[in-house]
Formats: structure tokens, sequence, C-alpha cells
């Protein structure tokens, strides 16, 4: 290769590389991610849903996205929040000895069992468990961000409004 080629193909190496670095751009913080608001203001998100306002009890069951998914809370939260160890609503009607009776969705087996240590718990809620807004939340009025064309199979006829999960929890691993 002679000199001329060399510069011709190194200047032209640096002109590619200059107009890639000129060319990238920053993004401000109402442009990241799916929601068009700035990501520090809270506020301003939280006030434009519009949760449903029935209270427990008058609400429609809701069913689940998919196979053992956490159900949604049907319910507003009024008055419930915040959930302690010591302070939990939630299960003064969905204790399973409660929610019968009272016309409630019962706790499922997997929450009195201790996933970690492969223990039943005989009856007694997991106390990894207690906060269930972790897995559980309210429906709200909003829509969707992004189109979804997901349709669940639920293999049982109920799995859309139970949980068989503690059953199926090791299906397939030998």
């Amino acid at each position: 290769m002679n000199f001329k080629t060399i510069m011709i193909v190194g200047v032209s190496a640096l002109s590619l590389a200059f107009i890639g670095c000129k060319s990238m751009q920053g993004y401000s913080a109402e442009e990241i991610g799916l929601r068009k608001t700035t990501l520090f203001n809270e506020e301003a998100q939280i006030q434009a849903y519009d949760y449903e306002a029935k209270v427990a009890g008058e609400s429609e069951l809701i069913e689940r996205a998919f196979e053992n998914a956490p159900p949604m809370i049907s319910h507003n939260l009024d008055g419930m929040l915040p959930i302690t160890k010591d302070n939990n609503s939630c299960t003064g009607c969905h204790l399973p000895e409660i929610a019968e009776a009272v016309g409630a969705t019962a706790m499922p087996k997997s929450h009195f069992y201790d996933l970690r240590n492969n223990k039943d718990l005989h009856g007694e809620m997991d106390e990894n468990r207690f906060n269930c807004v972790i897995c559980h939340t309210t429906q709200v009025n909003a829509a969707p961000l992004v189109e979804n064309n997901f349709k669940a199979d639920f293999r049982q006829e109920n799995s859309n409004t139970k949980s068989n999960l503690l059953d199926v929890l090791n299906e397939g691993v030998k």
C-alpha cells in the first residue's frame, strides 16, 4: 500500500467516526421510557390514573393475566395501606377460613408454604408474604401504553381465577 492509499483510508475512518459521534444524541428525562413525563416527579403520573372506586365486597373478580399470575386487587385500598407484618387488613377477608364466609378469594396454599426451606407451615402464613401489594396490584382505568395481543392459555378450567402454583411448582423437574 502506498502512502496516498493509507491517507485516504485513515481520513475516511476518522470522518466516519466523527459523523457517528456527532449523530449520537442524549435524551431528556421526558423522552426516556414509555411514560412521557419527567422521571423526577411522581405526583403528575399518579394523579392521572383513575383507580377502581368499588369497596371490598362490592367489586367483581378480575381474571388472571396468565396461569398462576397473582390476581389483581379488584377493590380500592382506602384505609388499608401501608401493609405491615403487624397490620395487614387483607388477611381479615382473604385467609382461607374467612374467605368463603365473606365471599372473598382465599389465599392459595402457596402462601402457607416456606418455598426457601421446602416446608409446609400448617396454616401459618409465610412471613415473607405479608406485603400483599408487592405481587398484587389494584386495577387502574388507563389506556395501555403498548398494544398487547397476548392471550392466556389456561390448562385447567378454573385457572383464570384459582392458583395451583404449589401443585405445579416442580412440574417437569426430575
